[in-house]
């Protein structure tokens, strides 16, 4: 489960990618993700990253965060056609059903909180 600073849910349903197989596929090939998933990008260190939406057939939000887990930028992308880059050195990066981010009342400098499944 992952938590916003108030210990309010953003998803109760958490998927970690931990290695680069699971880091490549991410969403691919699914039809849809429910309202409460998440799925948990833990990257081996922290690096710049640019994320695609080939065969991804919904859009998304992607919320990347630093090492400290604090929100340093939020993106919706669109289904197949969508990329963004991190722009900055991040460590984590979570994926969720479009509009999470905005219903949660996520913003960049929040610190989020969850066990890293890895």
């Amino acid at each position: 489960m992952i938590l916003k600073p108030s210990g309010e849910y953003v998803a109760t349903s958490t998927e970690f990618a931990c290695n680069a197989f699971k880091q490549a596929l991410g969403l691919m090939f699914r039809k849809s993700i429910p309202g409460d998933y998440a799925l948990v990008f833990v990257l081996n260190k922290s690096k710049k990253v640019s994320l695609h939406m080939l065969f991804v057939n919904f859009a998304i939000d992607a919320i990347f965060l630093d090492e400290n887990k604090k929100i340093v930028k939020i993106s919706q992308l669109r289904p197949w056609t969508g990329v963004c880059s991190s722009e900055t050195k991040v460590k984590y990066i979570i994926e969720t059903d479009k509009g999470i981010a905005k219903k949660a009342g996520l913003k960049v400098g929040d610190i989020l909180t969850f066990r890293n499944g890895c």
